[in-house]
């Protein structure tokens, strides 16, 4: 392996690690993973492409293609979920590619990237299912044991129990099941992969959301709310979403001294004493933001209202060209990123942290919301595929 492309490798790497490493913690960000893996990805390119071009060919430019292809659709649009399925595509090509330089180059770093990845592969491959199940019923317990028990907490246990009983099926009875148990059986499993596709393209999708930041020049930012305690008082998972506006109205007038507005916005549902508005507006006021700097939108009952009405305060202001962001946490922002384009308001969200034993039951209820955002396409798919074995156990009975 001659020195100089891997000189170029640590030489690229390097300086891009610390670049996203003070530029991060000079905006007062110490999470700066998804830059790091998105410097990560883009060294290797550029590792690969040196190799090439010392070889005297040019096809990492498909690769390459294929990349700026999803970051056009990407910057025009970050809150799609086709952003997750031209990423899927640029990495089979990038895939492909790697094999194809590897077979050039006989690099031992490129040889070095199949290993791990191979080596993932077969763990996925060996352990996958097994290892999803005892993480799925590991993390139920922990919901169970920490959260209320209704049906959106119970999302982890009863997806477990279903991959349960139909592992059992697959490997024990369906083997020696007649015909008319083995069809409805096949077309249960490929409408699942369907459904395992899709949820691959929205978790790409939602992780790629998070490589937003906005800059420090914001007229308005919108808190979203969420349920109150006793109807009064924010709850621990709002009071993060408000300390997370709470961090960048500060940063902001630290860094720009541009002068920003929280809108907080939340109806009163029917258990509430108050609007989730106002309870959040004297959150934030207690920690300090002036109350003329907040704002109320207290008549919304979901995101897209939420949206809606935030966008109707935003254009009564006085302020000219407008530039607003939202606050959600992070595993929320994506979907509500669709219901701001859907209400034609110019505004990209930002996350906050969610707890890591919270994340699946809230990514799987995310997940099912963003199926019923898109049903007509989904029924029309799956009404081929069971008109497809409709018509297929129909020939086979006649024949």
């Amino acid at each position: 392996m001659s020195i100089l492309p891997l000189f170029l490798f640590i030489l690229y790497y390097s300086i891009g690690f610390a670049a996203i490493f003070f530029w991060r913690r000079k905006k007062n960000e110490p999470d700066h993973f998804y830059f790091q893996a998105a410097w990560a990805l883009l060294a290797i390119v550029l590792y690969t492409g040196t190799l090439e071009v010392l070889k005297g060919t040019a096809y990492f430019f498909i690769p390459l293609a294929f990349f700026l292809l999803f970051y056009f659709i990407y910057r025009n649009n970050r809150a799609r979920l086709r952003n997750g399925l031209f990423f899927q595509f640029f990495l089979v090509i990038f895939g492909i590619y790697l094999l194809y330089n590897f077979y050039l180059t006989k690099d031992l770093l490129v040889a070095g990237l199949f290993v791990v990845a191979l080596g993932i592969f077969v763990l996925i491959a060996a352990f996958g299912l097994i290892g999803l199940l005892i993480f799925l019923y590991w993390n139920a317990a922990i919901v169970l044991k920490k959260e209320s028990r209704n049906v959106a907490n119970l999302l982890t246990l009863l997806l477990a129990l279903f991959l349960t009983i139909y592992l059992i099926f697959d490997f024990f009875l369906q083997p020696q099941s007649p015909w008319y148990i083995k069809i409805p059986f096949t077309y249960l499993s490929i409408v699942l992969g369907y459904l395992l596709m899709n949820f691959i393209i929205f978790l790409t999708a939602t992780l790629l959301y998070q490589f937003y930041y906005p800059k420090y020049n914001q007229d308005f930012l919108i808190v979203l709310g969420a349920g109150l305690i006793n109807g009064e008082r924010v709850t621990p998972l709002l009071a993060k979403r408000i300390d997370r506006a709470i961090l960048f109205y500060h940063t902001q007038r630290t860094k720009s001294g541009h002068p920003l507005k929280l809108i907080m916005s939340g109806g009163q549902g029917a258990d509430e004493k108050v609007p989730e508005a106002v309870a959040m507006k004297q959150y934030a006021c207690e920690q300090g933001v002036p109350e003329s700097d907040v704002l109320l939108e207290a008549n919304s009952a979901t995101t897209y209202e939420n949206m809606r009405f935030s966008k109707e305060l935003i254009e009564q202001s006085a302020v000219n060209d407008p530039k607003a962001i939202f606050v959600s946490n992070n595993y929320h922002i994506f979907r509500a990123g669709i219901f701001a384009r859907q209400a034609k308001l110019s505004a990209e969200g930002i996350g906050c942290k969610t707890a890591l034993y919270y994340l699946p039951n809230a990514t799987l209820r995310e997940f099912a919301a963003t199926l019923v955002m898109h049903k007509r396409l989904h029924t029309i798919v799956v009404a081929l595929v069971t008109a497809y074995f409709a018509i297929s156990t129909l020939l086979y009975l006649i024949n």
